[in-house]
């Protein structure tokens, strides 16, 4: 059976799916590397190839930063299956923002130690989630090292990717202010999911992933 590999997303680990059923399957959590500066997120998803010893015919599922990786990985090799949920395939999905903030760089101007102390931010950006996992949410925040988080934001902003690899699924949110779902094509959508909808809409998400994932 197909290894299948979880790429959490930007400040977060692999409790990022707690909720998500993958009983029977051969599960991989993938932790975040620690970047080189001149790393783009080509070259990020090749070490993570390297390190997690990713084969051809495995699955690899991305929420958010780890569903681009997850079509960078996909670029390389050639997977069973790639899905990616709340998250973008291409440029050509990038929200308004990330032209913004190429041309004006105020995230370079934010002291490292501050980046990942921005959970008070969670509850507009991300939408509602329950106490518990709010918590959870706070602490992945606060155990990312800040040095990856910088550097991930300048990899985002300058993704350029154009390509949609075979094989790819796509599961997004209705309601996610961080990759709005009309510039988003050919995914799923889910009614009443935001970027976090990986924890408050799994029900939903793990219905879905029944009908994609190989029995």
């Amino acid at each position: 059976m197909s290894k299948v590999f979880l790429i959490p997303g930007l400040g977060a680990d692999y409790r990022i799916y707690k909720n998500i059923d993958l009983a029977g399957y051969d599960v991989v959590n993938i932790g975040w590397i620690e970047p080189y500066r001149e790393d783009t997120l080509a070259t990020y998803a090749q070490k993570l190839i390297d390190h997690y010893r990713i084969q051809p015919g495995d699955i690899v599922i991305g929420n958010s930063l780890g569903g681009m990786l997850a079509v960078e990985v996909a670029k390389k090799i050639i997977l069973n299956k790639v899905i990616l949920i709340s998250s973008i395939k291409s440029i050509d999905e990038a929200p308004w923002y990330f032209d913004f903030f190429r041309k004006v760089h105020v995230y370079r101007a934010i002291p490292v130690k501050r980046l990942t102390l921005v959970e008070f931010i969670a509850e507009y950006t991300f939408g509602g989630m329950s106490n518990d996992d709010q918590h959870i949410f706070a602490d992945m925040l606060k155990n990312t090292s800040p040095v990856f988080m910088k550097w991930a934001i300048e990899a985002i902003l300058h993704w350029d990717n154009q390509i949609i690899p075979q094989n790819v699924y796509h599961i997004t949110g209705d309601k996610d202010k961080v990759f709005p779902y009309k510039n988003i094509k050919g995914a799923t959508i889910v009614k009443g999911g935001t970027h976090v909808m990986i924890f408050n809409k799994s029900e939903e998400i793990n219905k879905w992933l029944k009908n994609i994932l190989p029995l």
